[in-house]
Order: C-alpha cells, then structure tokens, then sequence
C-alpha cells in the first residue's frame, strides 16, 4: 500500500531556530499530530515565501513532506498571524509565555485536540483589547485539566474530606489542597525531618479557591466576567505558578521576562 510523502496541516508556531544560514528549525503544535518539528528551508532568506508563515505566533496551513530525520515545510499560508498580539508588548509577552508552557509540556507526537482548540481560543482571546492576567491563568488551569495534572479542589488530597469554607493550603507536590488538619500534620513531618526550605503547601483563601473552582468548570467567556482585585490575582498567579514550577522542576525563561515587564509597567 502506497502512502504519499505530502500531507497538510494547519498548526501554531511554537518556536523557531536557525539551522545553517538560511533555513529553520521550527517547532509546531497542530491538531493530528500534537507537536512535531519541520524545517523550514530557505526561510532566512530576504524574499522567502515562507518566512513570516513560520514565525512563532502563527496560525498557518501547511504543506509538509516526510523526510528522513525532520519533515519538511514546502508551502505555508497564514491564517491568523495574531497581529494585535504581536504590536503590543504585554501581550506578546504573554502570548510567548504560552507557547513555551504548550511546549514544554508536551512530547512530539502526542495527539491532543482539545489542548489545541484552547491553544487557539486563548490566543483569540488575548488579541483582544480588554484582555487581562485571567487569560493566562485559565489557560493554565486548562492546560494542565488536559494534560492531566488537573489540581483537586474539591476534597483534601490527604483525608478525602469535602474543604470546608476556610483557608486551605496548596501543596503542589500533591497536586491539590490539604485541609488545615493535614497541613499541620505535614508541616510537622517536614520539620521532622529538617526540611522547612521545602515547605509544601501554600496558603489559599476562601476566594481564590471559590474562583478556581469557578475557572476550572466553566467556558472562557463566563471566567472573564469575573472580577479580581490585585491581592486575589497575585495569590492565583503564585500558587499555579508554583503547581508548574514544580512539575516542570523549572523557572520558564519567557515568565522571567514576563514578570519583568508587569514591575515595569506598574512603575509606569
């Protein structure tokens, strides 16, 4: 049975390197096939159709064809080139900062539909002017429900009880919340063993937990309706950040820059 070389596929640019003088590596997230990484010849070159097809930030259709280490990109078209995203500092910061979670959590050649429908709708969203830091932190969330290290919010990860009203605690090596009797009782297993610099779990009010719950079950749309003051939002970006932190076991080079521009911007 014959199999052809060529086949198409619409993707997003995840990233890009060069490879000689004027071709690329790119890294490239689609829908059939998960991740997968193409060159992309003759890209550096001044007059390459190709070149801003491949760029990072890019809904393109493509052409690839099989090759014998990489696949090659042979045609390109643009179907969204996030333009919003790209003239504005802020966003394309967070919309890198995206890209690189999307690629460090997933291996070449994993299948994942719906982690490249919220990929593609969270891009979209965050084109838009009002947008804010809950995109981010939805996306998060999402990403993590479909690769899953879903965070349990419901029950505590240690006695299974239902959380009642009061501050909980996060402990990201467990993946969810611990009451505060389970806390306490591995607060006190950590300081038997000396290791108070690994402190656990993370503190998480009543209201940061009522708007993850929220977060983590319902459409874009209706989480964006939600309103969260400074303190609220900081306490969300810390404690997803240190759930990915600890499963990635390290600082994303693109959350380092993003974090540098939010100081900026409020000195402003």
């Amino acid at each position: 049975m014959g199999t052809s070389r060529n086949y198409q596929t619409q993707g997003i640019i995840l990233k890009q390197t060069k490879l000689g003088e004027f071709d690329k590596i790119i890294t490239i997230y689609t829908p059939e096939f998960g991740k997968l990484r193409a060159v992309a010849k003759g890209a550096c070159r001044p007059k390459s159709k190709l070149g801003g097809n491949v760029e990072p930030l890019t809904h393109s259709l493509m052409l690839l064809a099989k090759g014998r280490n990489l696949d090659i990109v042979t045609q390109s078209q643009t179907i969204n080139g996030f333009l919003a995203l790209k003239s504005d500092l802020w966003r394309m910061a967070c919309g890198l900062y995206i890209l690189e979670l999307i690629d460090s959590f997933t291996v070449e050649g994993g299948e994942n539909r719906p982690l490249f429908d919220l990929l593609l709708d969270i891009l979209n969203q965050l084109s838009e002017p009002d947008s804010n830091e809950t995109v981010l932190r939805y996306f998060e969330l999402h990403l993590l429900h479909h690769l899953g290290y879903r965070p349990q919010l419901h029950r505590c990860v240690s006695c299974d009880l239902p959380l009642k009203p009061v501050v909980n605690f996060f402990s990201p090596s467990k993946g969810g919340l611990l009451c505060p009797h389970c806390n306490s009782e591995e607060d006190h297993r950590y300081e038997q063993i000396e290791a108070i610099s690994l402190k656990p779990s993370l503190p998480l009010s009543v209201g940061a937990l009522k708007v993850l719950r929220l977060w983590q079950s319902c459409d874009y749309a209706t989480a964006r309706r939600v309103r969260v003051k400074p303190e609220l939002s900081w306490e969300l970006e810390r404690v997803l950040g240190e759930y990915i932190r600890y499963i990635l076991q390290r600082e994303l080079k693109s959350l380092t820059w993003l974090k540098e521009l939010k100081k900026e911007i409020a000195a402003m």
